[in-house]
């Protein structure tokens, strides 16, 4: 038989912190974007925000929007999907939590500066 040796306490920001370096490890990704907005959801739950990362921790589930900047290489659709599953599976790993959706808005593409003479 276990015995309970207390509680373990996860800060919302270990999870921004989770999401955001997972995101940024992610090839297609050129940097955070900016996540300020204001939402209901946002009232209705426990929010955590640091640099492009918006989370909603609810019943002990989480929901995550990741605000990125493209390369202009990248296939949008494709980096999406790998970042929903790669920041999905980093939370699950690293902290236990289940992730109800990890959602990606895409606020610009990256494209470098052409200078012509």
């Amino acid at each position: 038989m276990e015995q309970a040796l207390g509680t373990v306490t996860i800060h919302p920001t270990v999870l921004t912190t989770v999401a955001r370096l997972t995101t940024l490890a992610t090839p297609g990704v050129a940097r955070m974007g900016d996540e300020r907005r204001l939402n209901v959801e946002r009232v209705l739950c426990r929010p955590g925000r640091a640099g492009g990362v918006d989370l909603c921790i609810n019943d002990n589930a989480v929901t995550v929007d990741l605000h990125v900047v493209a390369e202009s290489e990248a296939n949008l659709l494709r980096l999406g999907q790998a970042l929903q599953s790669e920041v999905s599976r980093a939370i699950q790993d690293m902290v236990g939590m289940e992730v109800l959706a990890v959602n990606v808005h895409v606020q610009d593409v990256d494209f470098p500066l052409l200078w012509s003479n």
